[in-house]
């Protein structure tokens, strides 16, 4: 996926937003704006290529007051899809939250 494409669809509010994702922000005290932070500053780090209904891919990426959050999005031809959001756990991911650790 191109993270230029999938910014562009973010700034001009080509966004749907699933339940999922609600809930889960709603449970992980993450605010929306913290999710356009993340899209329009952070790097993909995994791509999703054969996702159903939609390519896909995880987002690593920083707010502005340094919370590190991933957020995986979709995309289609017209709208950028928000699927979830979370903290990432440190006993999980690398040092700097970019590689799963082997376990």
């Amino acid at each position: 996926m191109d993270i230029l494409e999938i910014r562009k669809k973010c700034r001009d509010d080509l966004i749907e937003v699933t339940s999922h994702i609600l809930l889960r922000c709603q449970q992980r005290s993450i605010s929306y704006k913290e999710i356009k932070e993340v899209i329009l500053n952070g790097e993909i780090i995994e791509d999703y290529p054969e996702d159903y209904p939609y390519p896909s891919c995880l987002i690593l990426g920083y707010t502005i007051g340094k919370k590190v959050i991933h957020v995986v999005v979709g995309m289609s031809e017209t709208k950028l899809w928000l699927i979830t959001a979370y903290i990432p756990d440190p006993e999980r991911w690398s040092e700097d939250f970019k590689t799963r650790k082997e376990g």
